[in-house]
């Protein structure tokens, strides 16, 4: 799974999900010819990227390449089980990336655009944002 290897903070702000706008960065296809890009807002886990990765991993098998274009960064806490109310805010559980509408997720080369768009939307399947099936223009 993927975390980062050192943060500049261990707990961050938690943001408000709703009114994040649209993706200013990662909205081309860069490195490979397909892409999945991302319709809706959300936060997408490690856990989450590595089931996708493995679906497309599958599908590829040794033919192509694949490129992940996101990374989780954001540290999401979370207290134990029965933990009365305060004693402050809970240690770090897990890394999320936060997704906006249009943002390139993951990228394929070396496959046919029909095994590719069978693969990506596989992977789409695994995520918690609604995404489409992208060529390179």
């Amino acid at each position: 799974m993927l975390i980062p290897k050192k943060a500049k903070h261990r707990k961050w702000h938690k943001l408000r999900r709703r009114g994040l706008g649209v993706a200013t960065r990662l909205t081309s296809v860069a490195f490979g010819s397909f892409g999945l890009l991302a319709i809706t807002e959300g936060w997408v886990s490690s856990r989450q990227i590595e089931a996708a990765r493995r679906v497309l991993t599958r599908y590829v098998k040794r033919g192509g390449k694949i490129f992940i274009r996101i990374f989780p960064d954001r540290p999401v806490t979370k207290k134990g089980n029965e933990v009365p109310m305060g004693g402050g805010k809970g240690s770090p559980d897990h890394y999320v990336c936060t997704i906006r509408p249009g943002t390139v997720m993951f990228e394929m080369e070396g496959v046919t655009a029909k095994d590719a768009k069978v693969a990506l939307i596989a992977a789409g399947h695994k995520l918690p944002v609604k995404v489409k099936f992208v060529e390179k223009k």
